[in-house]
């Protein structure tokens, strides 16, 4: 299993194949406002990446995969800073 939760967060480690997206689900639903580890993580499935962004959680460690730290990581840590952001307005959107 690449995905385990550890005492102080969650963590990716391997690469991580669609059938871990329900398991993080489950870890991110048990122990909410967690942050998720990424620097032992490799490839992740899109369905991982679709918990994730669903999850909006804080993201810590860099991943060892450069398209997984350099353009999902980022793109993901972006889309938090935007969910959590309490002054940006949907009108800043258009």
């Amino acid at each position: 299993m690449s995905v385990r939760l550890d005492e102080d967060a969650i963590r990716l480690e391997g690469d991580c194949p669609a059938d871990d997206a329900e398991r993080l689900v489950v870890l991110i639903e048990a122990a909410p406002g967690w942050p998720i580890d990424l620097s032992a993580c490799g490839r992740l499935h899109t369905a991982v990446v679709q918990a994730l962004l669903h999850a909006g959680s804080r993201l810590i460690g860099d991943a060892p995969v450069p398209f997984v730290r350099d353009h999902l990581a980022l793109a993901l840590r972006a889309t938090r800073a935007h969910m959590t952001d309490p002054t940006k307005s949907k009108s800043d959107d258009k």
